[in-house]
This record gives C-alpha cells, sequence and structure tokens, in this order.
C-alpha cells in the first residue's frame, strides 16, 4: 500500500470520526444545567439491577462489551510486553541473590503490609458490586501486593509466590469467564453478556446478578497480567545479562 493510499485512507476515516465527534458535542446538554440523561438512565438501570455502585453496573452490565474489549487490550498488550522482552541470542540469566542491604524497618514495614494489601485488592474485588472498587482497580492491587516481597530484598521468595505458569494461565482463565457469562447470555435468548442472573437484594453481598462474577473474572485477568508483566520487567532488569 502506497504513502498515498495511506493518507487516503486515514483523512477519509478521519473525516468520519470528526463528523460523529461533532455530532455528539453538540447533542450534548449544556453545562450547568439539571439535564443528565445518561446519568438518569445509569442510575436507574443500576437501581433496577441491586447493584449499589453505578460506576460497577456501567462497567459490567450496562456497557459490559466495552468492558470486554479492554480486558483484551489488557491481555494483547501484556502479551506483547512479555514477547518484546524476552532474552535474544546475545543475553543469558543468570541467578539473583537475596539482597541484604534493605534495611530491618523497610524489610518489617513490607511483611506487615503483604496481607493487608492482599485483603485490600480482594475486597475492592469482591465488594465491587457495593462499594467504590472492582476488578480493574482491584487486580492491581492484587498484582503489585505481591512484589512487596521484592522491596524487603527477597527477590527468590518472590519467585517463589508467583510461579510464572500460573498467572499466564489466569490471563486467559480471566478473559475466558468474561467470554463464557456472555455465551450464557446469547443461550438464554437475551443477548451477550446480559445480566441473566438473578439480582439478589440491594446491599447484599450477592447482588447485582452476573456483576460480581464479571468483576472477578476482570480481577483474575489484571492482577495476573499485573504479575508476568512486573516479572518480565524484572527478569529484565536483574536476571538478564548482554554476553557481548
Amino acid at each position: 500500500m502506497s504513502r498515498t493510499v495511506r493518507l487516503t485512507l486515514f483523512l477519509v476515516a478521519a473525516a468520519g470520526v470528526g463528523a460523529l465527534y461533532l455530532v455528539a458535542v453538540l447533542g450534548m446538554p449544556a453545562l450547568g444545567t439539571n439535564v443528565h440523561p445518561y446519568r438518569d438512565h445509569a442510575v436507574a438501570a443500576s437501581v433496577a439491577r441491586s447493584t449499589a455502585n453505578v460506576v460497577s453496573s456501567v462497567n459490567y452490565d450496562q456497557r459490559a462489551l466495552d468492558t470486554l474489549g479492554e480486558e483484551t487490550i489488557v491481555l494483547g498488550s501484556v502479551i506483547g510486553a512479555a514477547v518484546l522482552l524476552r532474552p535474544t541470542e546475545r543475553e543469558r540469566e543468570h541467578v539473583v541473590r537475596d539482597s541484604d542491604e534493605v534495611l530491618p524497618p523497610v524489610q518489617l514495614l513490607g511483611y506487615l503490609l503483604l496481607p493487608v494489601t492482599l485483603l485490600v485488592g480482594a475486597n475492592l474485588v469482591l465488594h465491587g458490586q457495593l462499594t467504590p472498587g472492582g476488578g480493574f482497580q482491584g487486580g492491581v492491587v492484587l498484582g503489585t501486593a505481591v512484589h512487596l516481597l521484592y522491596l524487603t530484598g527477597r527477590y527468590q521468595a518472590l519467585d517463589r509466590v508467583r510461579p510464572l505458569w500460573v498467572f499466564t494461565s489466569g490471563e486467559a482463565v480471566g478473559t475466558a469467564m468474561f467470554a463464557v457469562l456472555g455465551i450464557a447470555g446469547v443461550a438464554t435468548g437475551v443477548g451477550f453478556l446480559a445480566n441473566v442472573l438473578p439480582t439478589g437484594t440491594w446491599g447484599a453481598l450477592l447482588s447485582g446478578g452476573t456483576v460480581p462474577l464479571l468483576s472477578i473474572a476482570i480481577g483474575i485477568e489484571v492482577a495476573s497480567g499485573v504479575i508476568v508483566l512486573l516479572t518480565k520487567f524484572l527478569e529484565q532488569a536483574l536476571r538478564i545479562e548482554d554476553e557481548h
């Protein structure tokens, strides 16, 4: 494809996107008024599905298809980064020893914060339909919490608690869970990613229908992706050396 053809395709696509954007902007309610159609519809749908956290209702129910796309982007980004960070033919891996230079107070703080941070991450994922949080936020907290062991100077312990094959599989499992829940909506005749489970009681842990399950799927995928990504970055920085 020549440069002229590529430029022409870009200009045509940009013109279409620009026209749609202009129509959307011109159709928005004026600032400072009480007219908020999206808010009204989103809140009403959230209440109807017994989902106390409206943001989670939007992410995992009202526009769950967009969230599936975002999850797939995260998956693809982690895979791409992992491929690029693989050792080349000129590089070799070596064993990383634990550091003795970390101050004891820093080590103690890392050990104390590890279980607390894991609990906070799990709480964000499991209660995403009730309180601020959800799979994306909780997954990032869980994925980074494990690496508090690295701050304590215990790289070998970090290697033992985060076997890479488990979390590469976790990425696939989380994405597959999301897709399977979407197919369940098709199987019931409602639609892909439709909220087909009983919504329960407002404010209860088992409320929101498929919202908490989708949040868990996202949490697994994001936590696994963060761990894989940080593992590859640390390997590149600490374990891989150029032979020349």
